[in-house]
């Protein structure tokens, strides 16, 4: 019997097959796996196909410049805002159903885009598409959670971090390929359609992949919880998102004052539903396992200034060098290929290296964007030594992410799979929307466009420097979460250390009686 077939339990309490590593154990992992990190790449994909197509959708659209900030930003907002509600639909309906249905959703809403007659129509679409994105997406860390354990879980979320990296890369090439090659007049809308056929492809495979789990329907739904934190993300994302492109206006900081608020407001109504003893949308036990709030804290650090990079990265080239997307997508290629490779391949460093990993590569970090932006000050074009050193600043950033991304997720029970992928998914997520909006404000503040190619490059030096301090901030967090993890296995070791052999046990058990050994 498993965990979601259990009559309702008190809160905060595990059944025994949710305490089982292999409770959710696949026939076929290997498939498994590639199916649901297939689904996280095209919703990946989705976060940068689309910003090398923004000329082309506004002559065909006519579309506003504030239209197509709701067309590229869009898709981002629904995602970030839903994902930890995604997280606990999963969890009361059914892991895989729920990613099949995400899955669906965000196939349609790619057709749909691809055949939008209008901007508005276009923008409807694209939230749609990234609310389909939100429910599949928590699903993956989920399954992954209940389907793999021990080192293969570590090797599969190495995958995961590769596929990360590789999505936000291959947005950028296909992006271009796709726009330049205009099959048959279709100008943008391939950008779009090329998810319908891969789509119905994993769908075909889910319906026989996937294992069947079904969902706890006895598990609290925290309707409250999940409204307000909707509401808090929701004020957050929209103006750091669009708040660049209209001139900051007031509104947007008085939605990131009422986002904190909310926040705040959401902390209390969690620990009301936590003291009358239902289920609050994020645990205590979850937010209180060894590490799990640092590591988030750094994920989230790193994946700022990855994106904010990347973003600021395109945007140079683009505009202060003249490149081409396609050019573009080609020269950014190697931090993400670095980046992919790292989080494949950490794990065969020695071992006595990997509690370092985090912090060392992430102090190293702030130390490289820097460099590289002294590299690239005086508007020169792209030479092999600012290519490689951006491959360098790739392996870096995931020997310091997958570790941590491991590490956030390793000492979750299985029961808490949901809510723990929720919120380092909405991490990974924010962490990607805050570095494009904050770090792209500071290039795009400095350098003015059009700029001059020497103009875009001292805007560089001074992205990369505030890059470089988001790095230091992410080298404390992952000092810390890896100093939680040793604590805890000191502790553990201290326990094992002080409990009475069995052979004491039963030498002091009562005559007549049985000991408990």
């Amino acid at each position: 019997m498993t965990d979601t077939q259990t009559r309702r339990r008190p809160a905060g309490t595990a059944s025994p097959a949710a305490t089982r590593p292999g409770a959710a154990s696949a026939a076929r992992p290997g498939a498994l796996l590639a199916l649901v990190l297939s689904g996280q790449f095209m919703a990946v994909l989705d976060t940068a196909i689309v910003n090398v197509a923004v000329p082309t959708i506004r002559t065909d659209l006519h579309a506003s410049g504030a239209a197509l900030q709701f067309v590229v930003a869009g898709y981002t907002i629904a995602y970030a805002v839903l994902l930890i509600t995604g997280a606990r639909l999963g969890a009361r309906y059914g892991y895989s159903r729920l990613y099949q249905g995400g899955l669906a959703a965000f196939t349609a809403a790619s057709l749909a885009c691809g055949l939008a007659p209008a901007t508005g129509w276009l923008i409807a679409f694209r939230l749609l598409q990234g609310a389909g994105a939100a429910l599949m997406v928590p699903q993956v860390m989920s399954l992954v959670q209940r389907t793999f354990t021990g080192q293969a879980r570590v090797r599969a979320l190495g995958l995961y971090s590769a596929v990360l990296a590789g999505g936000i890369a291959a947005g950028q090439v296909l992006g271009g390929v796709l726009v330049d090659a205009d099959l048959f007049g279709s100008g943008w809308r391939p950008v779009f359609l090329v998810n319908v056929p891969i789509g119905a492809v994993l769908l075909a495979a889910g319906a026989r992949l996937l294992p069947r789990l079904p969902g706890d329907r006895d598990r609290g739904f925290d309707l409250p919880g999940l409204l307000v934190l909707a509401a808090a993300l929701g004020l957050l994302v929209v103006p750091l998102v669009l708040g660049h492109e209209l001139g900051r206006p007031g509104w947007g900081w008085a939605m990131l004052g009422a986002s904190a608020l909310l926040f705040g407001l959401f902390a209390v109504v969690e620990r009301r539903i936590a003291r009358r003893g239902g289920e609050p949308l994020i645990s205590g036990r979850v937010l209180g396992a060894a590490g799990l709030l640092p590591a988030v804290g750094a994920v989230f650090m790193i994946l700022l200034a990855f994106a904010g990079f990347m973003f600021s990265f395109a945007l140079h080239q683009q505009s202060g060098l003249g490149h081409s997307a396609l050019r573009a997508g080609l020269c950014s290629a190697p931090i993400a290929v670095g980046f992919g490779v790292a989080s494949l391949h950490w794990q065969r460093l020695p071992g006595r290296l990997h509690g370092l990993l985090p912090p060392l590569c992430a102090g190293l970090l702030a130390v490289g964007y820097l460099l590289l932006g002294l590299l690239l000050r005086d508007g020169s074009g792209l030479g092999a030594v600012p290519l490689l050193l951006s491959a360098v600043l790739g392996l870096l950033a995931g020997c310091a992410y997958a570790p941590l991304f491991a590490r956030a997720l390793a000492r979750v029970a299985p029961a808490d799979a949901a809510d723990a992928s929720g919120v380092v998914a909405t991490g990974v997520q924010l962490g990607q929307v805050v570095g494009v909006a904050l770090l792209g404000s500071v290039y795009l503040g400095a350098a003015g466009l059009p700029a001059s190619a020497r103009g875009s490059g001292h805007a560089l030096l001074l992205t990369t420097a505030a890059i470089g301090g988001a790095a230091a901030l992410a080298t404390g967090f992952a000092a810390r979460a890896v100093a939680a993890g040793r604590g805890q296995r000191r502790a553990r070791a201290g326990a094992r250390a002080l409990a009475p052999a069995p052979e004491a046990v039963r030498e002091t058990a009562p005559r007549g009686r049985p000991a408990d050994g």
